[in-house]
């Protein structure tokens, strides 16, 4: 086993095989040192490792399912034997389901808080004192501007990125004095397969709204963390959708919100126990 001294630092990315933490694996990768990829999606890895590679990086695969019992020592002992150390935490595995809270199964709207939530904040919790006490890293969680709003009809999935903001900027707070950063990424829409995992991908919401490129989010994200940055919202359109959402009472922004994310396949909200389209859409009252 090597000592502490010999171990270089790495960059881990939670959740690398795709989408936004893909991307900031290679924007990080231009640094040219390791960069540990993890996800469950092998295919997945292997073609980011190969992307990380071309940026000037050290790939290093672990396949891994971060809700798998003691993730964090497993990674811990994944770079151990590889001779590195976690310097740079990227936390952004994570999923959404759209449609009503009270049609969608309870086992899956669960899973979004032990992904979102619980994986994210041990590893957190897990990582960030060893960075503490090196006086140096840091980490990186994905968040969204859902997270300045409750989401009808996205409920777990909103109220999960919240709880990240809150976590991430509180713990931003403590570290910081450490020279520790803890940056919260709150992108709105971006071109990923997320919408289609969530079941979202034709809701009004997400097709009005201006999609932008994973790799455009990932620069900001890594340009902002190294420069110490709390809170990074990506992107004009980003940043006037959470000034809407801090300026509109509740009593107009969420059925607005619920309006842009409902379905007609979804149960009507007057409890006739009938499809929306069938229901009050039709206007039967």
């Amino acid at each position: 086993m090597n000592s502490q001294t010999d171990l270089r630092p790495a960059v881990v990315v939670i959740g690398a095989s795709g989408g936004i933490g893909r991307a900031i694996a290679r924007v990080a990768a231009r640094d040219g040192g390791p960069v540990v990829l993890t996800a469950r999606s092998i295919e997945g890895l292997n073609a980011a490792a190969a992307e990380v590679r071309d940026a000037g990086g050290e790939p290093f695969t672990f396949a891994l399912d971060v809700l798998a019992h003691d993730t964090p020592a497993h990674v811990s002992e994944f770079l151990a034997t590889h001779g590195l150390y976690c310097d740079v935490l990227v936390n952004s595995a994570g999923y959404g389901l759209r449609g009503a809270a009270i049609a969608l199964p309870i086992d899956d709207q669960l899973g979004i808080v032990d992904l979102n939530i619980r994986a994210l904040t041990e590893l957190t919790l897990y990582f960030l004192p060893q960075m503490v006490a090196r006086k140096r890293g840091g980490v990186i969680n994905l968040s969204s501007v859902a997270s300045f709003t409750p989401g009808p009809y996205m409920a777990l999935y909103y109220a999960s990125k919240g709880f990240v903001r809150s976590f991430s900027q509180a713990i931003h707070q403590e570290v910081s004095p450490s020279g520790v950063t803890v940056t919260c990424l709150a992108p709105g829409p971006v071109s990923t397969e997320f919408y289609a995992t969530a079941g979202a991908t034709h809701a009004s919401m997400f097709t009005l709204l201006p999609k932008l490129d994973a790799q455009y989010v990932a620069e900001h994200a890594w340009r902002g963390f190294r420069s110490g940055r709390r809170l990074i919202i990506p992107g004009v359109s980003a940043r006037l959708a959470v000034f809407a959402a801090r300026l509109l009472p509740a009593t107009i922004l969420l059925p607005l919100i619920a309006r842009l994310q409902r379905s007609g396949n979804d149960p009507c909200p007057c409890g006739s126990g009938k499809k929306y389209k069938k229901c009050c859409r039709a206007g039967h009252k």
